[in-house]
This record gives C-alpha cells, structure tokens and sequence, in this order.
C-alpha cells in the first residue's frame, strides 16, 4: 500500500469530534447552571464532569491526528474517548437518580426527536478553525431546545441522549479502522514494504543475480544464527514465499 502522512488535524471533519465538542459546551454550560455547592460542595463533580468531556475531545483529536503513523495508537485513543462519554454518562446519570427525576425511555417524543437529529456535513474553506467553530455553534443550536432548558431534568436526559450517540460513533469508528488494519496493515508493515520495494530497485540497478527459482532479483542477506552467522549470502527478494538463495 505504502506510507501516506495525511493532515494531522482532518478529525475537524469527523462528526464524532463535532458531536463531542457539543456535549464539551452543554457540560460546561451544565455544570455552571446546575451543579452548585449545595450539591457538590468540594466542586468534585463539577471538575469531574468538565473534564471527562473534555478529555472525550481531546482524545478523538489526538487518536485521528496518529492515523497515518499508528491505527492501534488511534484506536486506542478513541477507546479512551468512548470510556470518557461512558463516565461522564455514570454522572449525569447519578445527577438523575439524586433529583428522583424521570429517565426517558425509548419511545419519549423528546428521546426520539434528539436521537434523529442528524448533523450537517461540514464545508470548511480555507479558514477551518474559522469554520469549524460556526458549524460546531449551528449544530449544537439543533439540540439547544433541550440543552438550554431552564429544567435540569431535560437537559440532565439530553447530554445522556448524545453521549449515547457519541458512544455509538467512536464504536463505529473503531471497527472501521480495525477493518483497514486488517486489510492494508498498519504503519510499522507499511513502512517495511516501503524498505522491502527500495531494497529490490536498488538491487536491480546494481546487478544483483536472478533468483534460481523463481527468478525474481535477490537481496544481500545476512545468516542471523548458527555456525556461519554473520556470513553474507544472495536470498530472494520474494522470501518468505520463495526461498532461493545464492552464495556470494
């Protein structure tokens, strides 16, 4: 396939990012309307709350930004993510159960309408930090129904609605780039077929002999154990499927 460095910061694209910095705003916006010492007189909760969204942003950003040198690194990453949603889910949820306040169940008008809400396509110019921070304003104007309620019941369900989403997404991103590293590998066999192909040109260029048996051009190897290590000989550049060698 080959190495490609891609654009480290092409997770402004990514809905899973868009959604994530809209939970990181209403968690904000949340806590500051919300969470008040009366119900969390240490600020714990609030600093809890704040920074798993938080670290649910960064972690998607910095995952996405390693896609070209590491899949396993960003899915890592991602899987970090999804465990940040997943404790600031545990909050919101225990927010809940402290007010004895209703959980919507599938089928609540409200649940269902903010599950269809679907997010727009960004179009970035040029400016893309420009962009991004409108199109992440827009979008999050779509759920602002909820989220900017004077009820903290509402907007307690609504952030437990889009942390689900969140969850469902970076589930789905995960599984795609398991699916790509199953099929072209990851950056460290790329880089050796990069090597492998560089080593076989010049091998060619500079009159290596044909292999015996296949006849494909052959590489300078060197025995790596028993009692000739260290000696040089000629080994096929199709090896492991063909093991052809030569003597120098």
């Amino acid at each position: 396939m080959g190495v490609e460095i891609k654009f480290s910061q092409s997770y402004y694209w990514l809905n899973s990012w868009i959604l994530a910095n809209i939970i990181q705003l209403a968690t904000q916006d949340f806590c500051d309307r919300f969470v008040d010492y009366h119900l969390d007189p240490c600020r714990r909760l609030y600093d809890q709350m704040v920074m798993a969204a938080r670290c649910g942003v960064a972690n998607i950003a910095e995952g996405s930004a390693r896609h070209s040198t590491s899949i396993e690194t960003e899915m890592r990453l991602l899987d970090v993510a999804r465990a940040s949603f997943d404790e600031l889910q545990g909050d919101i949820f225990n927010f809940l159960l402290r007010k004895r306040a209703d959980i919507w169940q599938i089928g609540n008008k409200d649940r269902e309408a903010i599950w269809q809400i679907n997010l727009d396509t960004p179009r970035y110019s040029n400016s893309y930090l420009h962009d991004a921070a409108k199109h992440i304003l827009m979008q999050k104007s779509k759920f602002d129904y909820w989220l900017e309620n004077d009820n903290p019941s509402v907007v307690a369900n609504a952030m437990l609605i889009l942390c689900l989403r969140e969850n469902k997404m970076l589930h789905s991103q995960i599984q795609s780039q398991l699916d790509v590293f199953r099929q072209n590998g990851g950056f460290t066999e790329n880089m050796t077929a990069e090597r492998l192909e560089a080593r076989k040109s010049r091998a060619s260029s500079e009159g290596a002999p044909t292999c015996p048996k296949c006849g494909k051009p052959m590489l300078k190897r060197m025995q790596k154990k028993g009692q000739q290590q260290g000696r040089e000989f000629w080994g096929c550049s199709g090896y492991p499927q063909c093991n052809g060698v030569r003597p120098i």
